[in-house]
């Protein structure tokens, strides 16, 4: 459905996009994960052709993007980070002023604003204004307007973001909810939760360059990482440190503030083996619990940083 070919972006001297790659099926919840500043943004603005763009082609649909090719962009519905409605209106003429862009015959229009407001849970607040709404409802009123017409392909940019957990959650049922009627959806983030709960495939974006893609569990196997044993209150001197790094299957160790954290490759028992040392060596501790891999991990051994740095 989309192609990303070498694409380059550059603001004076920042290199936004540095030669982005993606390829996007039709039916995928596709995530873009990446710190603020990753380039998520500005990679989804060059595929609207709302950005010019300095190298690379982008191909939607099987046809070259441009500014002027509304046969696109009537099969595109976007829902930008910034909450973009019209205060003059109420919420019921916002969703049908932006439907009406796209489907002129009214009896159709209201049928498909009407399965907005309902999709959106907006049934008890269509003649508010935008102003009286809350953040969540706000987001949900913004997500009506883009998605009010039915689009083959949804682009959605951190539409979570400053809203509440109960709109959050409504929000990730309703994206889901969409791509099971059809639509494709990408979804930008940097959240790593939400992209883990509902995208079918993800890229990591990274200075703007795509540096792994594949689903949660490829993504996962691609690094060292299998298991992250963490152990609270427990007082460690630094040559117990060097023992706990010295055992098999370990290749990492971080010791804070009384808090023990052991990343260990795939492999049976890293658990019993580290609580087992502790007990011989009569240490006492608090709390003791294993993980498996984040997109927090993979992100960190693939980029050397933490997702939200």
């Amino acid at each position: 459905m989309i192609q990303i070919e070498n694409l380059v972006k550059r603001y004076g001297e920042l290199l936004a996009l540095d030669h982005l790659n993606l390829e996007i099926e039709e039916g995928e919840i596709f995530g873009l994960l990446g710190p603020n500043g990753s380039g998520k943004t500005t990679a989804i603005n060059c595929m609207l052709a709302l950005l010019k763009y300095d190298k690379g082609t982008v191909r939607i649909f099987g046809e070259e993007m441009s500014p002027d090719n509304y046969k696109v962009k009537q099969q595109i519905g976007i829902v930008l980070q910034n909450v973009a409605v019209f205060d003059e209106l109420t919420v019921y003429e916002n969703i049908d002023y932006f439907c009406g862009l796209y489907v002129k015959d009214k009896k159709e229009r209201k049928k498909l604003v009407d399965e907005a407001i309902h999709f959106a849970g907006l049934e008890e607040y269509t003649k508010m204004r935008p102003k009286k709404l809350s953040g969540g409802l706000l987001r949900r009123l913004n997500i009506a307007c883009g998605i009010a017409h039915k689009p083959r392909l949804i682009i959605m940019d951190e539409p979570t973001v400053a809203v509440d957990p109960q709109s959050r959650n409504r929000i990730l049922e309703g994206i889901k909810e969409l791509n099971r009627q059809g639509s494709t959806v990408i979804y930008t983030s940097h959240y790593m939760e939400e992209v883990e709960q509902i995208c079918t495939r993800i890229a990591v974006i990274d200075h703007g360059r795509s540096v792994a893609v594949g689903t949660k569990e490829e993504l996962k196997s691609m690094i060292k990482t299998g298991e992250t044993i963490t152990v609270e209150s427990v007082a460690l001197s630094d040559g117990q440190i060097a023992a706990v790094g010295a055992l098999p299957h370990v290749f990492d160790v971080k010791y804070k503030e009384q808090v023990l954290k052991v990343r260990c490759t795939r492999g049976k028992h890293n658990l019993m083996r580290i609580l087992s040392y502790l007990q011989e060596e009569e240490i006492s501790f608090g709390r003791v619990f294993s993980e498996l891999p984040t997109l927090n991990d993979v992100f960190l051994e693939i980029t050397g940083k933490e997702l939200r740095d």
